[in-house]
């Protein structure tokens, strides 16, 4: 991968990076990112022992079958892996909906829009596809400036009524007054 002083060139709009589907052969390399990207929890700050959850939960991701190829990006710089994003199929009571996350960027190029470009991807991507929208669990001081709110104002429940605000939903274009009611994530989201 680039040097630092070279990434930062890269990262300019229109430069180096690349956001493209995940490919099978990606998968080593996304999974050694997200180890990297989850070695600090987001939730404590500490340094997480052994392996980071989300590289087994994003491993059974892959393999469950509510996957969506086309909803696996990757963010190349250089041709190297810097970030993935995933969304999978999830429901609303009984209505189609995505799931999204986990979401990781390399550390040494965390907090220069990568992150952005992911989430930003993803939405355009999911609204092309007619999905009414995308849920996850998250930061309410982060996730809102890409259109989240939190879920319960539009009428989706958590799976976990002690989410609070950090469970979120961002509405897009195929939404419709159906979507009310408890959120179900992917298979392996439930065996955390």
């Amino acid at each position: 991968m680039a040097g630092e002083t070279d990434i930062d060139a890269l990262l300019q709009p229109g430069r180096g990076i690349v956001l493209r589907s995940e490919q099978h052969q990606d998968r080593a390399e996304i999974l050694e990112l997200t180890a990297q990207a989850f070695s600090i929890s987001p939730v404590t700050g500490q340094a997480v022992e052994g392996t980071p959850v989300e590289v087994g939960l994003l491993r059974e991701l892959f393999e469950c079958g509510e996957y969506i190829p086309e909803l696996s990006i990757v963010a190349e710089i250089d041709g190297g892996i810097v970030g993935h994003v995933i969304s999978t199929r999830g429901w609303v009571g009984d209505e189609p909906f995505l799931g999204l996350g986990p979401i990781g960027v390399a550390p040494a190029v965390q907090r220069r829009g990568i992150g952005s470009a992911l989430l930003q991807e993803t939405a355009e991507r999911a609204a092309a596809a007619g999905e009414p929208g995308i849920a996850l669990l998250g930061s309410p001081g982060y996730y809102p400036r890409f259109g989240y709110v939190p879920a319960v104002s539009l009428g989706v429940r958590p799976p976990e009524a002690g989410w609070g605000d950090h469970f979120q939903v961002l509405a897009l274009p195929g939404w419709h007054d159906g979507v009310r009611g408890t959120f179900r994530f992917a298979a392996p989201f439930g065996r955390l």
